[in-house]
């Protein structure tokens, strides 16, 4: 695979610290990350992914069975990535405490992404998208869902994300979180550290702020979050 040059300042982090409970037992004792598709494992078709997008860093939240993340990607040099890793403790925090957790490692604008989820647009195009709107919080991928692949949880105007709301049924949410979002470190230092967070208070509240910025991605996602999921990435990338 050839990859572009590098930004030194470009950081992706990768939330993958869940118990997976919807693909019980087989993650009983094997992470999420590390499920096999179409013949490796999951977390090497993603790193690779992003790295092809020009990220020279990423960041791995990790959590449960953490350990064997650790020792298959080791510092990433393999994949052609630096990797670095932040542990969720003893306790899971969720998307948005494990990154409170991690504050430290950030940069100043950084791209976050969820360990189930494989995006076949630029990973790169979000944190762009901030840098170029100092007066914005976050970019937020999204993507004109209307209830195909899962429930639609947001409401796009023009450039802006102006409604966020997971688990509702209301018509009007017509676009989904595409599974990456471009955000600014202060957004999580605000945050209170060591209690459990999930990320869509965040994106609820930068909102209803007109903070959060949308980039429209073109292609449906993929995520090994449930076995039809895996099984369709498996066909995707089996082309």
């Amino acid at each position: 695979m050839s990859i572009p040059p590098r930004e030194p300042q470009r950081q992706a982090v990768v939330l993958a610290g869940g118990l997976a409970t919807r693909l019980h037992p087989r993650t009983l004792k094997l992470p999420k990350a590390l499920l096999p598709v179409a013949g490796r494992p999951f977390i090497s078709w993603q790193l690779e992914r992003i790295a092809s997008c020009g990220y020279s860093h990423v960041l791995l939240c990790i959590g449960h069975l953490g350990e064997q993340i650790r020792e298959l990607v080791g510092d990433g040099s393999m994949l052609g990535i630096h990797v670095s890793y932040s542990e969720d403790g003893p306790e899971l925090l969720g998307t948005a405490g494990a990154l409170r957790r991690a504050l430290d490692k950030l940069a100043s604008t950084f791209l976050v992404t969820y360990g189930d989820s494989y995006l076949p647009f630029d990973y790169a195009a979000p944190l762009l998208d901030l840098q170029r709107h100092p007066e914005a919080s976050g970019t937020m991928a999204v993507f004109a869902n209307a209830g195909r692949w899962d429930v639609s949880n947001t409401a796009v105007s023009g450039e802006k994300v102006v409604r966020y709301e997971k688990g509702s049924a209301d018509p009007w949410l017509d676009h989904i979180d595409y599974g990456a979002m471009a955000l600014r470190r202060e957004v999580i230092a605000e945050l209170p550290l060591g209690e459990p967070l999930g990320l869509g208070v965040v994106q609820s509240r930068l909102a209803r702020a007109g903070v959060l910025r949308a980039y429209r991605a073109k292609q449906r996602f993929f995520e090994i979050g449930s076995e039809s999921g895996l099984r369709d990435l498996e066909r995707m990338l089996q082309g």
